[in-house]
């Protein structure tokens, strides 16, 4: 009987060696300067309770109308994957009580997320995010270095391309103000019924309305930027001189909503023009009241999301990324069975010093073998047999020229190390 192949669901994007080494790469650069900055790992679950997303990120937004996979577990509940990560981070710390603890609560994350969304070039079903989570603390600085640490991320991927846009959404009085001459404005729209639903909800979703014809009839809606409250505009004009401070570029986008309900203050975004219609690489923002909403206390935060798959998109685009050949510094190529567990030995001892050491399964001939190691990239090689055993020294081969050299078995480790260094 012969079975088929089953194919991996559509929209997902794997990464397979040695495309996976520069995943691997992009996530880490992504990370780093997270840490650099004193946020702490936090590893959350991949689904959570529906409430979570409908109540945390909004009724209003396609995320939650359109683009969650949600389904119903064995116990009847109701269980989505999480579509975004600052919601179940939220959830987290108010069950843990962090927040009763010191503030700001600063916390890191990556992993899988997932949206039904149309599968096309850097717009995936399962994506990859690195993301930052600051709660606790209402302070422009803050804001500051959040976008910072994305900078930075950006920058360690040696990404020149790119562009920052910020703005703010104001606070509770800035939006009062401005919804009232905003809906005005939206009763003069021939809107359809689904738009006009959405517009009552949150009538700002209207200016993240791609379709070309709502993006024209919005051209002249009042902005949110000339509606902020003297709080809210003394609080952006600190984080712009802040952001110009440490040199960071960035532009006013005036008409920037982003496409989750809980923004309040400063909102941003990266922009990498090279990626096409999906060139937005990451970005992110403050969300006053949102802990509230999730049954906490009132506490406001700030934090971002930043696409791994377009990070490396861009990444390859700007010809920045490393080589994604693998090498090991040491191939050993056993010739018996006494010499395969001599092998194993060697290679354990050498890998826990730091050595990258592969060895050659399967009992081939040396010939086969060699050529094994020579597609390893491996930069050194023994052949271990009988001889080698008894005489307890082996003959080194550098694989660039050729040389070799003969070395103690037990003094491989610190000839290696030596030769490494060169």
């Amino acid at each position: 009987m012969k079975f088929e192949k089953i194919q991996a669901p559509k929209g997902v994007r794997e990464y397979l060696p040695p495309e996976s080494q520069s995943f691997e790469w992009v996530r880490e650069q992504l990370i780093s300067p997270a840490k650099a900055a004193g946020y702490q790992l936090m590893e959350l679950p991949v689904f959570e309770d529906t409430n979570l997303f409908t109540r945390g990120v909004g009724e209003s937004t396609d995320v939650v109308s359109k683009e969650m996979y949600t389904f119903e577990d064995r116990g009847g509940r109701s269980i989505t994957l999480r579509p975004e990560g600052t919601a179940g981070v939220m959830r987290a710390v108010i069950e843990s009580n962090l927040d009763r603890g010191q503030l700001p609560v600063k916390v890191w994350y990556s992993g899988q997320f997932f949206r039904a969304e149309r599968p096309q070039a850097g717009r995936y079903r399962q994506f990859y995010q690195v993301g930052i989570e600051a709660i606790g603390i209402d302070d422009p600085a803050l804001d500051a270095e959040v976008i910072a640490i994305a900078d930075r991320g950006f920058k360690n991927l040696g990404l020149k391309n790119y562009r920052l846009e910020i703005t703010s959404l104001g606070d509770a009085q800035s939006r009062a103000a401005h919804r009232v001459d905003l809906l005005k404005f939206i009763s003069g729209l021939q809107l359809d019924e689904a738009t006009v639903s959405r517009a009552a909800i949150n009538p700002l979703r209207l200016f993240d309305d791609k379709r070309p014809e709502m993006q024209e009839a919005m051209a002249k809606a009042p902005i949110l930027l000339d509606y902020l409250s003297p709080a809210s505009a003394q609080n952006f004009a600190a984080v712009q001189s802040y952001l110009k401070e440490m040199g960071i570029a960035f532009t006013i986008n005036p008409r920037m909503v982003r496409g989750l309900d809980y923004y309040t203050g400063t909102t941003f975004e990266f922009i990498h023009p090279d990626l096409g219609a999906q060139s937005g690489i990451g970005g992110g923002g403050r969300y006053d009241g949102l802990m509230e909403t999730l049954g906490g206390q009132a506490l406001s935060g700030i934090g971002f999301g930043l696409g791994v798959d377009r990070a490396l998109l861009a990444a390859i685009a700007e010809s920045t990324v490393p080589s994604q050949e693998f090498t090991s510094d040491l191939f050993i190529i056993p010739l018996g069975d006494e010499s395969k567990g001599q092998a194993l030995t060697i290679a354990s001892s050498l890998r826990a010093s730091g050595i990258r050491t592969e060895i050659a399964f399967g009992d081939r001939a040396l010939k086969g073998a060699m050529k094994a190691a020579d597609k390893s990239g491996a930069r050194y090689v023994i052949v271990l047999g009988e001889s080698e055993l008894r005489d307890g020294s082996v003959e080194l081969k550098r694989m660039s020229d050729g040389v070799t050299s003969s070395v103690k078995i037990a003094q491989l480790q610190d000839e290696l190390q030596r030769a490494l260094a060169l």
